[in-house]
């Protein structure tokens, strides 16, 4: 990733670490609560709506090639069944690590004479900023990987009736009668002939033979 301009200590999601200098081995433990920025989860399906409070618990280090953080963040996501489209909430957990390089250090930790020079390895890079690391990039990361493709409100959600859209956990006994369209034509001929039958009967007495009655 290219260097920013500059980055603004006012967002929280910014964090200092002149206090870690560049001496290898210094570590820095915060925890910190944030609100969630926009965007925070996958579109249309389930994240982390903007503005609910984001609780992190970071460990800084302070390595040979600039600042190692560890961390993890806690926020509760909303989104829909996948399954019978209810609203749901679950409560979220992402793990993460990142290396932050100083700008004038290869991977080493060596010092460069001129920073950047590889465009294509600094466009995977995340870097100290003037002593500021944004963790956003990482945060949103984690975030998208940690929450589930096809969310669900109960592992055994039977979902919608195909037929009618009854929430099917709400009436486990809901069916439809099947009816096979290939014999209701037969199914109404037969009705028709019982029918016939019965007015052919309801014409003559019983016992009386037809030549009888001639």
């Amino acid at each position: 990733m290219a260097l920013n301009a500059r980055l603004d200590h006012r967002n929280p999601l910014v964090f200092d670490t002149h206090e870690l200098g560049r001496r290898p081995g210094a570590l820095q433990r915060l925890t910190r609560t944030v609100d969630a920025p926009g965007d925070f989860g996958i579109k249309g399906v389930v994240g982390v709506p903007e503005g609910t409070p984001v609780e992190l618990e970071l460990r800084l280090e302070s390595v040979m090639e600039g600042v190692l953080v560890t961390g993890t963040a806690r926020a509760t996501a909303e989104g829909e069944c996948v399954r019978c489209l209810e609203p749901l909430e679950l409560e979220l957990e992402a793990d993460f690590q990142e290396m932050f390089s100083y700008p004038d250090a290869d991977d080493r930790g060596r010092v460069i004479a001129e920073p950047g020079d590889d465009a294509e390895d600094d466009e995977d890079r995340l870097f100290v900023e003037d002593g500021l690391i944004d963790l956003e990039p990482v945060l949103r990361d984690a975030v998208v990987l940690a929450l589930p493709m096809q969310p669900v409100c109960q592992e055994d959600c039977p979902g919608l009736c195909s037929e009618c859209g009854a929430r099917l956990a709400d009436d486990p006994d809901h069916h439809h009668d099947a009816v096979d369209i290939r014999w209701a034509a037969l199914q109404g001929l037969a009705d028709t002939m019982k029918d016939g039958e019965k007015d052919e009967m309801g014409g003559a007495e019983p016992g009386v033979d037809e030549k009888q009655e001639k």
